[in-house]
């Protein structure tokens, strides 16, 4: 019998990535975009070995390259001093120990290469179309969008982001929490930088209450930059995108070495968010229940401190694709098979994003024994093998 049509609510990295991964595997997908137009907000984003290998399975290796920037190592440095903390090569090392690249991407280039991977093949995309809500029927899902249509449906994969409408019938709990950070994002052409500002690896600073990271993105040629500090929520609540003014940051960063300083000097303009999240998954139960299951950020949204938002987004929709061949499973049974896969590792990446946001920004006696830490044992505390080496597998038939 031919699978049931699953309806992918949210048209971001994490709806694609799931139309994409579905749709090779023979499942047949719509995907319902509320905006007009696919387009991507943001800057640029780390995507580590658990997720280009996982592109790369897609048969999206090639496009990636042509896209991304792979830096040769990642520094730590104290953002007072400037020292060097720490450094992790990545290049070759990624490579041959984890079985695909680490590499850093404009967010723009990663939804445009996936984007093209669900046109070609064949993933039905409906623009202008928000999820009002759904009934469960004897022959699947009633899907209403906010225009009155009505749509049938095997499954409804809510990937609809961070304030998700599908959450909220799901599960009806509290919107996000603000985290109490605000992160400042800007792009700059690197041949518009003096040769010293320009760089090919990945850097992050450390100091109180604060911390900066910059690297390539666009083959290189362009530098992106984000400087995360502690500060009030800005107004309105939602308006998470907000032009972010140079001598606002420059005041919430306090005293930072001159290295840093002229680097952030450099920058014309920034963009300012308003970190947002969420208390790390407690069970599978947040994740998918009957014929509905969440996707990346409506289910998880993680703090920008390990580098995974949209990565953790890329394995559910592995994962998903996955637990859909499973043979002589109902619908419900293979969304509690992916729920089940999903949650324990999303959680410990949550509660491991925000463990890394206070080491990064800590204070006093903490952040000295941070540092020596660092220049003591380097590369062993800087990487995370159980994270790059792990992820998805392949799932077995049940019964």
């Amino acid at each position: 019998m031919a699978p049931q049509q699953m309806l992918i609510a949210g048209g971001g990295i994490g709806g694609l990535a799931a139309a994409v991964s579905c749709t090779q595997r023979g499942v047949p997908v719509q995907l319902l975009e509320r905006a007009a137009q696919l387009s991507e907000v943001g800057a640029g984003i780390q995507i580590g070995p658990n997720v280009t290998r996982i592109l790369q399975a897609w048969g999206l290796g090639d496009a990636l390259a042509q896209v991304a920037a792979f830096p040769p190592r990642l520094q730590a440095r104290d953002a007072q001093t400037g020292q060097v903390l720490g450094t992790l090569t990545l290049g070759e090392r990624a490579q041959s120990l984890y079985g695909a690249p680490y590499a850093t991407i404009h967010r723009a280039d990663l939804q445009g290469l996936l984007h093209s991977a669900a046109q070609s093949a064949g993933v039905d995309i409906r623009l202008g179309q928000t999820v009002q809500g759904w009934q469960d029927t004897s022959d699947g899902l009633g899907v209403t969008t906010a225009d009155g249509a009505s749509v049938q449906a095997g499954a409804l994969i809510g990937a609809d982001g961070m304030w998700s409408a599908v959450r909220q019938q799901l599960l009806g709990d509290a919107p996000a929490r603000f985290t109490g950070h605000l992160a400042y994002r800007a792009l700059v052409a690197q041949a518009d930088l003096p040769a010293h500002l320009r760089s090919e690896q990945v850097t992050v600073w450390m100091g109180p209450r604060l911390h900066v990271v910059h690297y390539p993105v666009r083959s290189g040629q362009w530098l992106n930059l984000v400087a995360i500090v502690h500060g009030a929520k800005p107004e309105p609540s939602q308006d998470w995108d907000q032009v972010g003014q140079t001598q606002a940051l420059m005041q919430a960063m306090g005293a930072v070495g001159q290295d840093l300083h002229e680097r952030l000097a450099s920058v014309p303009a920034w963009r300012q968010w308003a970190l947002h999240d969420r208390e790390p998954l407690n069970g599978a139960k947040q994740m998918a229940q009957g014929r509905v299951a969440l996707l990346g950020d409506a289910a998880h949204p993680i703090r920008p401190y390990l580098a995974q938002g949209a990565g953790m987004a890329i394995e559910d929709a592995q994962v998903l694709a996955q637990c859909f061949c499973i043979d002589n499973a109902t619908v419900p049974e293979q969304l509690q098979a992916y729920a089940e896969q999903r949650w324990v590792r999303n959680a410990r990446v949550q509660a491991r994003a925000i463990r890394n946001g206070r080491i990064f920004h800590a204070q006093g006696a903490v952040a000295l024994g941070r540092n020596l830490s660092m220049r003591l044992m380097g590369q062993r505390v800087m990487d995370v093998p159980w994270l790059y080496g792990g992820g998805p597998s392949h799932v077995h038939s049940l019964g």
